[in-house]
């Protein structure tokens, strides 16, 4: 697979991290909203486009999530199915989730 660049867009209520992938036009999405001050982010939102599935691009995008969260000392409540059924797969996550 080509080059994966991971970036986040990280606003005052709401925020984003993208995938984008060498060579591909389109670019995958993780969304989240900020609960409780900023100290929790609601995981709300994944979508990966179908040229694009099937490479863990999502998974990448929720790895980012936890590293973030972990390195910021915030929490994660997952909403999104795809980001619960990866906390389900990665109880080594438990610290982060509210």
């Amino acid at each position: 697979m080509s080059n994966v660049t991971i970036t986040r867009n990280d606003g005052d209520s709401r925020g984003a991290y993208h995938a984008a992938v060498d060579g591909q036009q389109t670019q995958a999405e993780l969304t989240y909203r900020k609960d409780d001050g900023g100290k929790v982010l609601v995981a709300d939102h994944t979508f990966v486009p179908g040229n694009l599935r099937g490479k863990g691009i999502a998974g990448k995008l929720v790895d980012a999530l936890v590293s973030d969260a972990r390195e910021e000392g915030i929490k994660i409540r997952p909403v999104c199915s795809y980001v619960v059924a990866a906390f389900r797969r990665h109880p080594e996550w438990n610290d982060v989730e509210a």
